[in-house]
């Protein structure tokens, strides 16, 4: 398990931690349900290890009747799975956390995520522009709990550096940052926190 500290924090902001896990060869072999099940399970392994990181205990975790996770004695969280990989975070404010292996993808997608406007902003590599993009949405729609139809109605304001980025979605600025790790993404809610990512990228 490594911890990959952010350069130069700073130690006037709560520090969260996102953990990330690699699924086993053996479990990346399952299908359906069973499959399901798994990667539910090992994503809340990781959020065990960002709960104990931040000396948070953990209580049974509820979702809505929207699957919204719910927060408890003033902690939230999130988890997000792919084949591959699986990753947590826990934190003092409403938070979001997603991954996704950065692949070619259709241009309708491209018109699905952002507006051409979003497009301008960055002349780097489309698809790893597209990821940090769906990612980076992804985590400010689950930090706000309303979901993918909202898509369209979060903006990319600014583009900081390669690991920065903010959004703009009802009214509210969310910073973003991005880990980048075996032709993944992970993106995280940072607003004021100070992130120090765990990453175990061997199965």
């Amino acid at each position: 398990m490594e911890t990959i500290p952010n350069p130069k924090p700073d130690t006037r902001n709560p520090i969260i931690y996102p953990v990330i896990l690699a699924v086993p060869d053996k479990e990346q072999q399952l299908k359906g349900r069973e499959k399901v099940s798994f990667l539910s399970k090992h994503a809340r392994k990781a959020l065990e290890i960002s709960a104990k990181k931040s000396r948070i205990q953990l209580t049974y975790l509820k979702k809505d009747e929207k699957g919204v996770p719910l927060p408890f004695n003033g902690h939230y969280w999130s988890l997000t799975h792919k084949s591959k990989y699986v990753a947590a975070v826990i934190a003092s404010a409403p938070i979001g956390i997603d991954i996704e292996k950065i692949r070619s993808c259709s241009k309708a997608l491209f018109r699905k995520t952002a507006r051409d406007s979003e497009w301008k902003l960055s002349d780097t590599d489309p698809f790893i522009l597209f990821y940090r993009y769906w990612t980076s949405k992804e985590s400010v729609l689950k930090a706000s709990g309303t979901g993918i139809r909202d898509l369209s109605k979060s903006r990319i304001m600014k583009i900081i550096d390669d690991n920065h980025l903010v959004i703009d979605y009802r009214n509210q600025e969310w910073l973003i940052e991005h880990f980048y790790f075996d032709e993944h993404i992970a993106s995280v809610v940072k607003n004021n926190f100070h992130i120090e990512w765990t990453n175990q990228v061997t199965s």
